[in-house]
């Protein structure tokens, strides 16, 4: 079943289609949190607060196959909110923290994530987690960073290439 006639489902008050749509995305959602918070426990927070969201603007949803965007705009606008909050932190904090986010992610790819956010500027790490952590579509991409879908597709080309040129064919 698609997450448009899951939505229809929810609309008509079917809790097994929530269910269903939490189930599908919630792990992907609580990752993509972990990129963005300082410890785990936020990213468990910000995931249910991005549920919780979407449950309550699912009225003014109005489909057409753009769900997934639709989910990551609204878990990306609550970790940029959060992430204002943040103050800053010296560098042994900030490596702390890095270290922290990645206890999220596979064991066999923490060392490269944390070289791949050391590398790429904001955006470009944004769009790269988002293509290729989250295996959206450049298009929605675009739509959760508000900006052109040339401009996402060149955040993430840019970022492989600066990737790439730092780390040589160990990418």
């Amino acid at each position: 079943m698609s997450d448009d006639e899951l939505v229809e489902k929810i609309k008509d008050g079917d809790e097994a289609a929530a269910k269903e749509l939490i189930d599908r995305y919630y792990g992907a959602i609580l990752r993509y949190c972990g990129w963005h918070c300082a410890a785990p426990e936020k990213a468990e927070d910000l995931t249910q607060e991005t549920f919780l969201k979407l449950f309550r603007s699912l009225p003014k949803y109005r489909g057409r196959n753009q769900f997934k965007a639709y989910l990551y705009t609204i878990a990306n606008r609550l970790c940029i909110d959060e992430s204002r909050k943040m103050s800053f932190y010296s560098l042994e904090d900030a490596e702390s923290i890095a270290d922290r986010q990645n206890e999220i992610v596979q064991a066999e790819h923490r060392e490269d994530i944390r070289r791949l956010l050391t590398v790429l500027s904001e955006e470009q790490r944004e769009a790269v987690i988002l293509r290729f952590g989250q295996e959206l579509g450049f298009s929605e991409i675009a739509k959760v960073m508000g900006c052109s879908m040339r401009t996402a597709q060149s955040r993430v080309r840019n970022g492989l290439k600066l990737m790439k040129k730092e780390f040589g064919d160990e990418w």
